[in-house]
């Protein structure tokens, strides 16, 4: 749980980074992204002919996702219709496609994010109670960018070597590490994200200076 742009994101690579499944897939998808029709798809697959158009087997993300683990983003925003659904796949560890006939077993890692307070989505019945307390198993909450400066320049590392594909990763002064450290972050984690990004285009493989 985390504000928007926090890196709940981020921590769900790290976490999938350090466990015994860094060698399998990471599956990352936002359940606010689509239409409810298309997140099941999406999410459980198809078999051929299940529907018109569906002319072979689809794979679904959690099928995807086998031996790995998928991040479900904004799961607040899932309805309550997928929520059920969901719910069973956690407790049996089996689904099936759409339109199939046969259970897949499954074996994943979920990790689940959300921006929005979940006790109050339950108080209002839009959120399932027993789905929130499979997930809350473990519960990590990310507090913003600007609580945790001891955070900043371990990104800004991470950031830069994502974008420096040839060559030496770019270099920051000691003023521009001042400034970046000192910045409040309104924008959290993906503004320090696109504040990199446009700084090493500016840089043209220079230093990153604080002007």
């Amino acid at each position: 749980n985390g504000p928007t742009g926090s890196g709940k994101e981020v921590l769900a690579c790290i976490l999938h980074d350090a466990s015994p499944r860094h060698g399998g897939p990471f599956i990352a998808f936002n359940c606010a992204a689509m239409p409810e029709n298309l997140v099941e798809d999406m999410l459980f697959g198809h078999d051929k002919g299940s529907f018109t158009g569906a002319t072979k087997v689809q794979p679904g993300l959690f099928e995807q996702a086998q031996g790995g683990t998928i991040f479900l983003d904004e799961i607040g925003e899932m309805s309550f219709h997928l929520q059920a659904k969901f719910l069973r796949i956690l407790q049996e560890r089996k689904f099936m496609r759409l339109g199939g006939q046969k259970l897949i077993d499954l074996d994943i890692r979920v990790i689940a994010a959300t921006n929005r307070n979940l006790k109050n989505a339950i108080a209002q019945r839009s959120f399932r109670e027993d789905l929130y307390f499979r997930l809350s198993a473990f519960k990590l909450t990310i507090p913003p960018l600007r609580e945790r400066p001891l955070d900043i320049l371990p990104l800004v590392e991470q950031f830069i070597n994502q974008q420096a594909l040839e060559g030496q990763p770019a270099r920051l002064t000691t003023e521009a590490q001042q400034l970046l450290v000192t910045y409040r972050w309104p924008g959290n984690v993906r503004e320090l994200q696109n504040v990199i990004i446009r700084a090493m285009v500016l840089a043209n493989q220079g230093p990153i200076d604080s002007q």
